[in-house]
């Protein structure tokens, strides 16, 4: 198994695209050792190219969507945070420590269900921390009918009971199902006009690398709140403006860039 630390001997620190390449190379070295798919680098670029029209920082509109996700987390019966292969190899350890914190189980599915894929994954989550890790035992899984891709498949102490499922990173068709099975969907895409942002019923438009550690932050300033007050939080929080506020920060931040450009001389 790759150590997934910093690449200094391969990536100068100085370089202007230091942190960028780093997650970079983790993708790649994380489809070496079966935990990401190929199809998951073609996702990760995707999700840099809006990162670079978000300005490559956490907006305070995400602030805001994060804090109502830990929130709705906080209030939740039976929450899930759902892993694939591109969570793993990018955030092992923050997403472990998520879950420890918050005893809220992960749980491993995946679209591409290639031989040794979960046990790579697996592994990774527990040299990482993570406590509790579902999806693993074929025993305990079952087959929702709204779905027909292999992320049909999901834990019976896990989605299949859940009340909130966290999905991070893009991913629609499972979306659209578990919302038809009454399930509300906390979601981490860098893309808000995806099916996913637009279906879920809180969108964290922003990288998972900040968001994660994030989550965790606003864990600790959370966790004491009465229910009434987490649930103040929830209440307040509307997804259709979340998204709209986020697409005007997209359009301003273009519009910035091509004042830049027409102002050079």
């Amino acid at each position: 198994m790759v150590d997934y630390k910093n690449n200094d001997d391969e990536i100068p620190r100085d370089h202007p695209r230091y942190q960028s390449l780093n997650f970079r190379h983790k993708i790649i070295e994380g489809m070496k050792d079966l935990v990401v798919a190929e199809a998951g680098l073609i996702a990760h670029g995707r999700g840099e190219c809006f990162d670079y029209i978000l300005g490559e920082k956490t907006s305070e509109v995400a602030y805001q969507a994060i804090k109502a996700s830990v929130a709705a987390l906080l209030i939740a019966k039976h929450p899930i945070i759902s892993v694939n292969g591109n969570i793993a190899a990018l955030v092992p350890h923050q997403i472990s420590k998520l879950s420890n914190l918050m005893n809220i189980p992960l749980e491993i599915n995946l679209f591409y269900r290639k031989e040794g894929r979960i046990e790579a994954i697996t592994k990774i989550l527990e040299e990482s921390g993570a406590l509790k890790i579902l999806g693993k035992d074929d025993l305990k899984m079952v087959e929702i009918n709204e779905l027909s891709s292999n992320r049909r498949k999901v834990d019976l102490e896990g989605i299949f009971i859940s009340d909130i499922v966290m999905v991070p990173l893009e991913d629609g068709d499972r979306t659209e199902a578990l919302k038809k099975l009454g399930k509300k969907i906390i979601t981490i895409d860098l893309n808000p006009i995806s099916r996913t942002a637009l279906n879920a019923d809180i969108t964290i438009v922003d990288n998972i690398i900040r968001t994660i550690p994030l989550m965790i932050k606003f864990y600790q300033e959370l966790k004491n709140l009465k229910m009434e007050e987490l649930e103040k939080i929830v209440n307040k929080f509307n997804n259709k403006d979340n998204i709209s506020k986020t697409l005007d920060l997209i359009i301003d931040y273009i519009k910035k860039e091509k004042i830049k450009l027409l102002n050079k001389s």
